[in-house]
């Protein structure tokens, strides 16, 4: 059994701060008691290769690093270390966050150290959340706390968590889907699934190159979601060109790609985000699901931003569907506000 960490209260309200993660597949958040999201980048870390062999050092990390994937030289890796919300590389995942931590230690709060609260999906194994604490203490956190997806995302998005009322939230990440129904500042529902925004693009790139023969990069599928994807075909037409390799001769070609066309390339992954929240309405208990009948779901994450997705929901359910307002972010400001109002209990989490 862990022993406790010894609580001195001077000490904490001297140098001990609260700083809140969430350790994304597609991005990485830091939030502060006192500074607000100070850092969203991308989750990636290019190392460049030296001389020596087996050694390499980080060459760029969040957004730099991003533009490398797909397009680096021999002598630099770009690498997502995150995989389905959790650590699928340590070693690159530990570089990361220490990078990142760097780039947000200007701020205040980081002068002195910081306890971290991380968000980690309900799907996790032990095995995983252990990884991401180490990560974590590796990067210089002074003591790290786990807090589940859905109960943070709730919170961030301002439902009554603490009532006596069945919330329900769907929040829809890079690599995975968190359903939870929650009442009384605990989760009565939780389930996930690893299918999310990578999904969406994996099935675009499946798609055209079904289709139309050619084979878009994973950048350049997202940037067509985000331009003119939806979830649903009942809408007026936009086009979007998108250029890849021919898989005929290898050339360069472009394609003039439709919303219709991104409607039926992710109506698979979607179907399983429909089913995973039809589950949780037939798992829950009678009377939550009757107040979530009145209240409506919320969707969050970064997912939540693809167009006509809660038209769409509300299509399939027959239930009241709205995304949250700043849903890329409801994550990471409600696992800060969870442990700022001392809400965090590690027994309950880990």
């Amino acid at each position: 059994m862990a022993r406790p960490t010894p609580h001195y209260p001077l000490f904490d309200r001297l140098f001990r701060h609260s700083v809140a993660v969430d350790l994304g597949t597609a991005n990485t958040l830091i939030y502060t008691d006192n500074g607000g999201i100070v850092l969203n980048e991308p989750s990636v870390v290019a190392f460049q290769k030296e001389s020596a062999a087996g050694q390499k050092r980080v060459a760029a990390v969040g957004t730099e690093a991003r533009q490398l994937l797909g397009r680096a030289p021999s002598n630099v890796e770009a690498v997502r270390p995150m995989r389905h919300g959790v650590i699928a590389n340590f070693s690159a995942a530990e570089q990361m966050i220490r990078q990142f931590v760097v780039m947000a230690r200007p701020r205040p709060l980081f002068s002195r150290r910081a306890a971290f609260t991380l968000c980690v999906p309900a799907g996790a194994t032990q095995v995983e959340r252990r990884a991401i604490k180490e990560a974590a203490v590796a990067a210089g956190a002074w003591k790290v706390s786990l807090i589940g997806e859905s109960l943070a995302s709730a919170v961030g998005a301002g439902l009554p968590v603490s009532e006596a009322v069945g919330s329900m939230v769907v929040d829809i990440g890079g690599g995975t889907t968190e359903v939870g129904v929650i009442s009384l500042g605990g989760l009565a529902y939780s389930g996930s699934i690893r299918v999310g925004g990578d999904s969406f693009d994996m099935a675009i790139v499946s798609y055209v190159r079904n289709l139309y023969g050619v084979l878009l990069g994973e950048q350049t599928a997202e940037h067509v979601k985000k331009g003119i994807g939806s979830a649903v075909r009942d809408v007026p037409v936009e086009h979007m060109n998108a250029t890849g390799r021919s898989v005929e001769d290898g050339l360069p070609r472009t394609v003039q790609l439709s919303n219709h066309d991104i409607a039926d390339a992710i109506d698979g992954p979607l179907r399983q985000v429909i089913g995973a929240v039809k589950r949780a309405l037939e798992s829950a208990p009678a009377e939550l699901v009757t107040d979530i009948a009145h209240s409506g779901i919320v969707l969050t994450g970064g997912g939540a931003l693809l167009g006509n997705l809660g038209r769409r929901l509300t299509n399939e359910l027959g239930l009241d569907v709205r995304v949250a307002d700043e849903p890329l972010t409801c994550a990471v400001r409600g696992a800060g506000a969870a442990a700022a109002a001392g809400l965090l209990d590690d027994s309950a989490y880990e």
